[in-house]
């Protein structure tokens, strides 16, 4: 008797990432970053409020103190995955 194989393969799914090209030059040094493609939803200020920040100025948001706990990490990461525009990145990966 044959089975089917249900699990999905996700290896050819491109991990949603923003840019490092085009980061915004308010960033502070760190893993996290916002790149020039932020729509200025508020997500990722209401996932993550003690990280990320918004520039007036200019209408977008960026990352304004990096995670130091491991909730902050969490949180940072699931503005990441829920950004509308993958506009929010970690160096080295995820």
């Amino acid at each position: 008797m044959a089975y089917l194989n249900l699990t999905p393969d996700t290896s050819r799914v491109p991990s949603p990432m923003a840019d490092p090209a085009q980061k915004v030059p308010e960033n502070v040094a760190g893993r996290y970053y916002v790149d020039a493609t932020c729509i200025d939803c508020d997500l990722c200020r209401e996932t993550a409020p003690g990280n990320f920040t918004r520039k007036d100025t200019r209408g977008y948001s960026f990352v304004h103190r990096q995670p130091s706990t491991p909730a902050e990490e969490a949180a940072c990461l699931a503005a990441l995955e829920e950004c509308p525009v993958e506009a929010i990145g970690v160096d080295g990966g995820r």
